[in-house]
């Protein structure tokens, strides 16, 4: 599951904070002093950033997609030989592609998925042959061979969304103008679905799905390509927002539906189908509100799993449905626990033998279940928390996932067997924070893997975990990007400090070179939502090494409510945005204040998007604790924002209109005391720009002084090579201006 306001944060969070004049690449006695110039410029300072690593059917290619050196946002299709150790480029997304712009619902979709900012390839598919790859560029169509050969499918006008091979190859399927396509390879696509009112969609995620569910298809091929299951939404019932997206030289208006939290959602139904759109039969799916959450089917074809999640997304239904007459039954119930939520997941698998493996919070963190012949078995158990379902070798019984069974800050690959469960095996190393993926037959580990003085390296392994070969090793070399910086480079400390109910919460700092005698301002930043945690041993790179070159002190720290740590971590949030994690960062700030070498009065907090709100939280509950406070795009109100994400946690506002009274920030922004810096991007379609303008308005007229800074034409993720460097020099000054830097 992924939310914009989690994982936008994450990456906005990360821009340096420095002093403008001392940035300016001059040599130090520890290195080279990085410059916001070149913290976002090309090549990334992080080094290669492969995406997209998959294995061909028959397991000899392995294909990428690599960032180009002069242009780290564009993407290039590449193809690693594992029989004769050779990389080549098979698609150049600058040759290939025709430049034309995308549609809107493509680059709505884009910003849903987070890739907003990507240019060429940022997906593909094999083929079920493994001769050939399906790769959409420029809202067009291309089928990619493996001899460095490219076949233009389409050419129209139009975009192809969602552009999908089916299992065996023999299809194509997209969605175009709110139908969906589906032709035969080498053939012209036709609509399988009708043409109805503008607001009816064919085989589209609608926007809160995408959003905050992490869906974004709206289409389903049974494994034998004898059936199609197709979502069909009705948006007619959601709201129009009248938004504004106010640019450099002219104002575009748009009329969005969007489903404010407490208002309703879209309509939305389930039919199963032939590829040709004939026989075509409804799924029932009941008459209470509901989440078409994730539609799957069995290896045979011959059955569809749905589940179907409550509006309160408390209880979560998986249905079993015959594809040939759209029948349903419930096969199980999972539950959230009281005062909680479901956190939807992809970790599950549907077994041929009808067995689930399911990842349960049941017994109050997240773990691996088997579900068979009725009844539930449970796989891994302890106070931890299994991240990812990452593959199962179904003929060995062998179940591969991701956990922080070792530590809660570093995720390790783990395997076991079905046959006894109990017998636990690390495949990684416990001196890296690590992901996984793996082939469909879980026969290879795609290990990615980053420390806090190595970034990002990948490779293939074998299921012990032995690396085949590297994808990306990313040696901090002589000849790499980060290479003049490394002798500044910063290792972070951790530690622990007591939330007001006793449980544990993880800190991180990066300190600066200090002189005995003196006291250094904190750049404390937040984020403070849920389903994020901040505070790994992952690498942190050049951007938060920027703010420490630059003589602050660097700190994070997870509040209650934060993901990774079990329910009953999580679920003090619960109806009560805006006052656990607002407690929690203060025991921060207070324990900060207690260090011999932190300048008490010079504690500044940033966050962006739910770090934004915090920021103004925190400084209306605790006037005088901060020096300054900065916030960018915050949600402000949460009756503006959608229903899925504020709903899981906050109820409605019908129900609850005492947490939302308590969890908004714009009537008590009358109350700042402390130097306040506001960022919003003015075309931000997700938290949109009406949460500052009326703060703004609020703040103003009460006489309530405070700074900001506006960006038009940019959305929610405010950014770009000199974008970037503008937004963080405005933060540098505005510390400066209020005597928030590092001793002389």
């Amino acid at each position: 599951m992924r939310t914009l306001l989690a994982a936008t944060a994450l990456c906005l969070s990360a821009p340096a904070l420095a002093d403008h004049h001392a940035m300016s690449g001059t040599q130090t006695e520890q290195g080279r002093q990085l410059t916001f110039e070149k913290v976002f410029g090309s090549p990334s300072l992080n080094g290669s950033s492969p995406r997209a690593v998959k294995l061909s059917p028959d397991g000899r290619y392995l294909t990428v997609l690599r960032n180009r050196e002069d242009d780290k946002d564009r993407y290039d299709l590449w193809a690693f030989d594992r029989q004769t150790g050779d990389w080549r480029m098979l698609v150049d997304s600058e040759k290939v592609g025709s430049g034309a712009e995308l549609s809107e619902a493509e680059k709505m979709q884009r910003e849903r998925a987070r890739i907003g900012t990507l240019k060429g390839i940022v997906t593909y598919q094999w083929s079920d042959t493994g001769d050939a790859l399906l790769v959409p560029l420029d809202g067009d169509l291309y089928l990619a061979g493996l001899d460095g050969t490219v076949t233009r499918l389409t050419e129209t006008e139009e975009g192809e969304l969602n552009p999908t091979l089916s299992p065996k190859g023999e299809h194509i399927s997209f969605v175009r103008d709110r139908q969906l396509y589906v032709g035969k390879v080498g053939e012209e696509p036709q609509p399988i679905t009708p043409q109805e009112d503008e607001t009816v969609l064919w085989g589209e995620a609608e926007f809160v799905v995408q959003e905050e569910l992490d869906r974004m298809t709206g289409f389903w091929w049974s494994p034998d390509e004898r059936r199609i299951a197709v979502q069909r939404t009705d948006e007619a019932p959601v709201g129009i927002v009248t938004r504004a997206s106010i640019g450099a030289t002219g104002t575009k208006v748009f009329d969005q539906r969007y489903p404010a939290t407490g208002t309703p959602n879209a309509e939305v139904r389930l039919f199963v189908m032939d590829p040709d759109g004939k026989n075509r039969v409804e799924v029932p799916l009941g008459e209470e509100e509901f989440y078409l959450a994730r539609v799957d089917w069995s290896a045979d074809g011959k059955t569809m799993y749905v589940q179907r999640l409550d509006r309160a997304q408390s209880r979560l239904d998986m249905l079993t449905v015959d594809p040939a007459t759209g029948k349903s039954q419930i096969l199980f119930t999972e539950r959230a626990a009281d005062d909680h939520w479901i956190n939807l997941t992809d970790s599950y698998k549907i077994m041929k033998d009808g067995s689930i493996l399911w990842r349960s919070e049941r017994d109050g963190f997240g773990h691996l279940y088997r579900f068979a012949d009725g009844k539930w078995t449970q796989l891994t158990k302890g106070n931890w928390v299994v991240t990812d379902l990452d593959g199962v070798d179904q003929d060995k019984g062998l179940v591969y996932f991701t956990a922080n069974k070792d530590d809660v800050l570093a995720t390790q690959a783990y395997r076991l067997s079905l046959a006894n469960p109990s017998e636990i095996v690390r495949l990684t190393d416990p001196a890296y924070v690590n992901s996984v993926a793996m082939d469909g037959k879980a026969q290879t580990l795609l290990v990615s893997r980053n420390s806090t003085s190595q970034p990002t390296q990948s490779f293939i392994a074998d299921t012990d975990g032995k690396r085949i070969t590297w994808i990306e090793e990313n040696t901090l070399d002589a000849g790499h990007p980060y290479a003049p910086y490394v002798a500044s480079h910063v290792t972070p400390e951790y530690g622990t400090l007591k939330a007001a109910d006793g449980q544990v919460m993880y800190w991180r700092m990066l300190k600066p070179k200090m002189e005995p005698g003196k006291k250094y301002p904190v750049f404390f930043q937040h984020y403070g939502g849920p389903h994020v945690q901040v505070v790994t041993k992952g690498w942190g790179g050049a951007l938060e090494q920027a703010i420490v070159d630059a003589g602050y002190i660097h700190f994070t720290i997870d509040n209650r409510g934060s993901y990774n740590r079990g329910v009953a971590f999580e679920k003090p949030i619960y109806r009560a945005m805006g006052t656990v994690e607002v407690e929690d960062q203060k025991v921060g700030a207070e324990y900060l204040k207690t260090l011999p070498f932190v300048d008490p009065a010079k504690i500044a907090t940033y966050g962006w998007s739910y770090g934004g709100y915090m920021t103004l939280a925190m400084l209306e509950a605790d006037p005088g604790l901060y020096a300054a406070g900065i916030s960018g795009a915050p949600v402000t109100k949460w009756e503006l924002y959608d229903t899925a994400y504020t709903e899981r946690y906050m109820g409605t506002p019908q129900d609850e209109p005492e947490a939302y009274k308590v969890g908004a920030v714009i009537e008590d922004s009358v109350k700042i005391t402390d130097p306040l810096l506001l960022i919003h991007g003015m075309a931000d379609d997700n938290v949109v720009f009406e949460n500052s303008s009326e703060l703004i308005a609020t703040m103003q007229g009460a006489n309530v002084p405070f700074e900001m800074m506006l960006y038009p034409g940019q959305t929610h993720g405010v950014g770009g090579p000199k974008i970037s460097p503008h937004l963080w020099y405005t933060i540098m000054n505005f510390l400066e201006r209020h005597g928030v830097t590092p001793p002389e």
